[in-house]
């Protein structure tokens, strides 16, 4: 049997890269897409696409009903649901069959058994996994899972029975801190899954996450495609991902491959699935969960076997076998991957909103791949995550992969909103991360190294956007007067003035975190460049700009080149390092002081639960409302002591970035 057309019922990076494997092998591909993705990449990229709904996910990518009638009104053999959203969904998959409709993913009988993190670990512990010690079952009573925790001993770590991606996490250090902890944990698991019924796990203070990719065809065949390490997390999300995983006894890997098989075997498993463990540091390792899909890190698994995950996942939901025994399938180099978010990291990871103004990923060729439903003038919005693009490496070893990947990140150039590469590249050269010290704490204990305050500019930088802002100025001018007589003075170009020295003052600001700190350049015009001075000192400046953004430049005998871009009145040039963003022309750097009083909103978000109303008394630090946002809590608490004046939003509230939530007023001492 041979699959003629697939649909695609997802959206984004995924749903781009199983379109790109569905064409390769002549399949044609349908996409589905909400208000929100009307002009989306993948859109664009499928043969067929078809609007399902509002931007929201319950309106649009979780409404089976209309997938499954748009599948039947294009004629689609199968439906491939990417990873998230009706990925795991049984009652999706049961309504495919029904449908006469091939869904290309695990039986519904594995999806139901892992779709439960309770019931998987009973599953496991009867196949003789070996398991973490913790409590799974259906008294959810809090004061019975209290009882529970303390009996497992803290720390431990509560997750939503349901979940995945990191949501409905929490770690609970104490007794004290556990009924609030698990309150919050249940909300989010009921607001991302449905279900806010939690599992209690002994939480291991330094494991690392280690995870098999496993993939079994309908003929009883199963292998595995080694290991991930995906210990680098924040949030208990992933942000780096590597294969093979450094620092594993071959003993232990290929034990680990054993069980992983073992435990696909226990639910009669079909297609593409990872078995997730926690790999502790005396070498033991403990099933943590089985996801029933394609995961978001499956790239660097490709790049070390050469094998298209998604073409193996065709080719079984076809009835093929697998095209590879476990003996045929080797391991070669080391890959990375990491994910490139419109987030904030030195602000909890707050995710960021806005239009994409610049974008410019690195060559992509034999040693780098990028994975991206997105492109410049697509806008981050609130409704989906906010990951703009996987950057993924490869060479032959560890030590030439992070070289790759360091060079990678300094070629990726955004500007227009806030990303995470800065992060990412700290990450990638530290030293610990260097020496495979990984665990799941990793960025917690290295946050001094990562989360460094920002570096103002060093005068260089300063001259550079200097000498940018000349030669565009330049530029403008000479396009001004391409009509005009080109021997009037009006068309001169060299500062001329008439009894004037030949100079120009530039003002402008550098945006360096919260803070705003304004530069000064003198420029004089020379017959070749500029002489430029900056805080006390002197520098001869040349250079011109290309077609592609690119700042060549001469400073003092020193030549190079920076990444530079204009927005409007805003110019970011981009280091090695880190980039820098000016605001043009001069600001107003004496505005008034933020007002603490006015409590508001960090992002786009909806009010989820109030606790302060009008007079009530509060503390400094006391919890005012909790705010959801990409299905994550955000509380806002208060700043000081004080009495609340007034509360504008009630519970389930949509509420925009900036606007004021509470305002509150300071006690007066006496």
């Amino acid at each position: 049997m041979s699959l003629n057309k697939i649909l695609i019922a997802n959206r984004g990076e995924i749903a781009c890269r199983i379109i790109k494997t569905a064409k390769r092998l002549g399949i044609k591909t349908v996409a589905i897409y909400s208000d929100f993705d009307k002009d989306s990449l993948h859109t664009q990229m499928a043969d067929e696409a078809y609007h399902i709904g509002g931007s929201a996910t319950k309106d649009s990518y979780l409404c089976m009903d209309k997938i499954l009638q748009v599948a039947k009104t294009s004629g689609a053999d199968a439906v491939h649901p990417g990873y998230g959203f009706l990925s795991e969904n049984a009652q999706f998959a049961r309504d495919c069959a029904k449908a006469n409709i091939i869904f290309i993913g695990p039986p519904v009988a594995a999806i139901e058994a892992m779709g439960s993190k309770s019931a998987a670990k009973e599953i496991m512990q009867k196949a003789g996994v070996p398991l973490v010690q913790g409590y799974h079952g259906d008294n959810q009573t809090p004061e019975f899972l209290k009882q529970k925790a303390v009996e497992i001993g803290f720390p431990v770590l509560l997750k939503a029975s349901a979940g995945g991606g990191g949501k409905g996490m929490r770690i609970v250090e104490n007794e004290a801190n556990f009924l609030e902890q698990l309150s919050s944990c249940q909300r989010e698991a009921l607001s991302s899954f449905g279900d806010d019924n939690i599992l209690i796990e002994k939480y291991l203070t330094k494991p690392r996450h280690v995870e098999i990719q496993v993939f079994a065809d309908k003929h009883e065949h199963q292998v595995h495609l080694f290991e991930r390490d995906c210990s680098i997390q924040r949030r208990h999300q992933k942000v780096i991902e590597e294969a093979p995983a450094p620092n594993i006894p071959d003993a232990v890997r290929n034990k680990l491959g054993a069980v992983a098989i073992q435990a696909a075997k226990a639910i009669g498993y079909e297609g593409a699935g990872t078995v997730e463990f926690l790999y502790d540091i005396d070498n033991r390792f403990y099933f943590m969960e089985m996801n029933t899909r394609l995961q978001v890190e499956h790239p660097v698994t490709e790049m070390i076997t050469g094998v298209d995950l998604v073409e193996w996942q065709i080719l079984v939901a076809a009835g093929e076998p697998l095209p590879l025994q476990q003996h045929e399938i080797q391991a070669n180099g080391h890959a990375f991957e990491v994910r490139i978010y419109a987030e904030d990291p030195s602000h909890d990871f707050l995710p960021a909103i806005g239009k994409i103004q610049h974008l410019q990923f690195p060559r992509v060729n034999d040693h780098v791949r990028i994975d991206s439903g997105i492109v410049e003038g697509d806008t981050i919005g609130i409704f989906y995550d906010p990951m703009i693009a996987k950057l993924i490496v490869w060479d032959q070893n560890r030590t030439r992969a992070l070289s790759r990947l360091n060079r990678a990140l300094e070629d990726c150039k955004i500007a227009g909103l806030t990303t995470n590469i800065d992060f990412l590249k700290a990450i990638a050269g530290n030293a610990s991360f260097k020496a495979t010290a990984l665990d799941t704490g990793f960025i917690e204990r290295e946050s001094t190294r990562l989360f460094q305050a920002p570096v103002s500019a060093e005068p260089q930088t300063i001259i550079l956007a200097s000498l940018f802002l000349m030669l565009k100025r330049s530029s403008t001018h000479q396009k001004q007067i391409i009509n005009h007589d080109a021997n009037s003075p009006w068309s001169m170009n060299n500062g001329w003035r008439l009894n004037k020295k030949n100079y120009h003052p530039l003002v402008f600001v550098e945006e360096r975190g919260d803070e705003h700190l304004q530069h000064e350049v003198m420029v004089h015009f020379c017959h070749q460049g500029f002489d430029m001075e900056y805080a006390q000192q002197s520098f001869h400046v040349e250079g011109h700009l290309d077609a592609h953004d690119q700042l060549n430049f001469n400073i003092n005998g020193y030549q190079s080149h920076v990444h530079a871009v204009q927005i409007a009145y805003q110019l970011t040039l981009f280091s090695a390092t880190q980039k820098f963003i000016f605001n043009l022309p001069i600001l107003d750097n004496e505005q008034d002081a933020h007002d603490e009083s006015k409590l508001t909103a960090p992002m786009p978000g909806a009010i989820i639960k109030v606790f302060a109303k009008a007079g009530d008394k509060v503390n400094a630090g006391d919890a005012l409302l909790i705010m959801e946002a990409m299905k994550m809590e955000h509380t806002i608490t208060a700043p000081f002591a004080g009495t609340v004046v007034e509360v504008f939003f009630s519970q389930g509230e949509q509420v925009a970035e900036g606007i004021e939530l509470i305002e509150l007023e300071a006690d007066i001492e006496k």
